[in-house]
């Protein structure tokens, strides 16, 4: 069986459903990379400021240690046949010092406030400096919606 052929989606379109994406979306897979290590990939929840995406992680998770040490990510929407693909360096809050609007906004989207937990969690801010979005082969070419931090 084939897959359904797409339209080519036009370039304001894509940056249309990203957008939607990225205000709908609940998780992302978050890609990171140590020099000692290697990679590492895991979903977390994240919520979108319209600028940035915010997540959440254990204060000592790999995640954090990664980032730490190396802070350029990948994050990819859970989508394979609506592929939006993130690249951008993480900046790192301690609960304690994330800003107030970011961390409300994250426990609102999930009932859920790390501030409030026991043990230490790390927000983690994601601008992102390159986005990719397609749908099938036809939106191959022409991928990238945004470049250094600027949409297409």
């Amino acid at each position: 069986m084939e897959p359904p052929r797409m339209a080519r989606r036009a370039m304001a379109e894509r940056r249309r459903d990203t957008l939607e994406r990225l205000d709908g979306e609940r998780d992302v897979w978050v890609s990171t990379a140590h020099p000692d290590h290697g990679p590492h990939q895991v979903p977390l929840w994240f919520s979108w400021d319209g600028r940035a995406l915010w997540m959440c992680t254990g204060e000592t998770s790999v995640t954090a240690r990664n980032v730490r040490e190396e802070p350029r990510v990948r994050l990819a929407l859970p989508d394979t046949f609506d592929v939006v693909l993130l690249q951008g360096e993480a900046e790192c809050f301690p609960d304690r010092d994330v800003p107030e609007a970011a961390a409300d906004a994250f426990a609102g989207k999930f009932g859920w406030d790390p501030r409030t937990e026991e043990g230490p969690y790390l927000y983690v801010r994601v601008v992102p400096r390159t986005v990719r979005a397609w749908r099938g082969e036809p939106e191959l070419l022409g991928r990238v919606i945004m470049r250094e931090g600027a949409w297409l």
